[in-house]
């Protein structure tokens, strides 16, 4: 048996963080899920941006929509749409068959709206209705800004994937905007079940700390800071709050592991999979890192209800000099501008890409 089997079998989704046209016309993404137990997908700006640039399979619909008018943003929002809807298709037997937990694809807002929550739960709304797929969520940054958008796209019924996320503090604020929009729909007399995941990201911990701590240490915090928000999410389940809520019909929102592809040549290349799983969660990780899960990945046990050692491992960073939660503040700041950047860098992509093809 796989070792990507194996790990669906302990109750972890794997997620493809990856998609593309190519991948889609290849029949590439079906192979995986048939192959390799995926059962999800989530893209980003700069996935869309590389293959836009470097490759010519979306030149023919980007000639076209250029033709009927189309630039910018709406002209990716086109291609994206149309791609997600494809790779939605695919796993709409999974949502079914699971009952609508696994089987979902994402699809982010612009992060230029990020410091404008009506914008950004209008744009949520219009994507959602545009894409018109049950299993499709909308990313919404969950930073502070991003919190009370999270909120009332839920309580509009629009499935959140809520992203970017660094410490088990912001994960606890993404779960609490989550419950906040499902207790005013049952407020409102609408049922609770609109689904999201919490998109934590782990392997830029260990980038930002490599060169900064013992040798002993490296590699070490990202999966430390999984683990702790693991028990978090395992606190908030068990919680009165979430028991009422569930009472009423609500689904958790689960867990997600994001950015497990490893950063340093030093470590494993499958550091982040095997070392984070854990039953009623997700892990997306990149298309290479899945390939080298599958073929000499190995799962071993689940991570355990308390946690494990992290905050040990937290504990350690703290003596080395780490300041891990001013650390968790600044990574989120820095993602926030990097998909900001990568969103700017798809725009002039798919600007001079119209101008070479009109």
């Amino acid at each position: 048996m796989k070792a990507t089997q194996q790990l669906n079998e302990l109750g972890q989704s794997l997620w493809l963080d990856n998609i593309t046209r190519d991948l889609l016309d290849t029949g590439t993404l079906q192979r995986y899920i048939t192959e390799l137990s995926v059962t999800g997908l989530t893209s980003n700006p700069t996935i869309f941006d590389h293959a836009i640039t470097h490759g010519s399979s979306y030149d023919a619909e980007v000639r076209r929509l250029v033709g009927a008018g189309s630039s910018g943003e709406a002209l990716f929002f086109e291609l994206a749409v149309q791609d997600l809807s494809r790779a939605a298709d695919l796993f709409a037997s999974i949502h079914e068959r699971t009952a609508t937990v696994d089987g979902w694809v994402s699809l982010e807002v612009s992060p230029l709206l990020a410091y404008d929550t009506k914008a950004t739960v209008d744009e949520a709304k219009n994507l959602h209705k545009k894409a018109n797929r049950r299993n499709l969520f909308i990313k919404i940054p969950g930073t502070k800004e991003g919190s009370p958008a999270v909120e009332e796209a839920i309580f509009s019924g629009v499935p959140v994937n809520v992203t970017l996320l660094f410490t088990r503090e912001h994960y606890i604020a993404a779960a609490d905007a989550y419950m906040r929009g499902l207790e005013r729909r049952i407020a409102a007399q609408l049922s609770p079940d609109v689904r999201s995941v919490a998109s934590l990201f782990i392997s830029r911990w260990d980038k930002a700390t490599m060169d900064k701590v013992p040798a002993r240490d490296r590699d070490r915090l990202g999966v430390a800071i999984g683990q702790q928000a693991y028990k978090a999410y395992c606190d908030v389940l068990a919680s009165d709050r979430w028991q009422r809520l569930a009472n009423k019909g609500a689904r958790p929102q689960r867990l997600l592991f994001a950015s497990t592809g490893t950063k340093d040549p030093r470590a494993s290349d499958v550091l982040y999979i095997g070392g984070l799983a854990a039953p009623n969660t997700v892990n997306t990780m990149p298309e290479e890192t899945l390939l080298a899960f599958a073929e000499h990945g190995r799962v071993g046990g689940a991570i355990p209800r308390d946690g494990a050692d992290c905050e040990q491992v937290l504990a350690e960073f703290g003596r080395v000099g780490i300041d891990v939660a001013k650390l968790g503040t600044d990574l989120q700041t820095e993602g926030a501008k990097s998909f900001v950047d990568s969103w700017q860098d798809l725009l002039k992509t798919i600007a001079a890409k119209s101008k070479a093809l009109k």
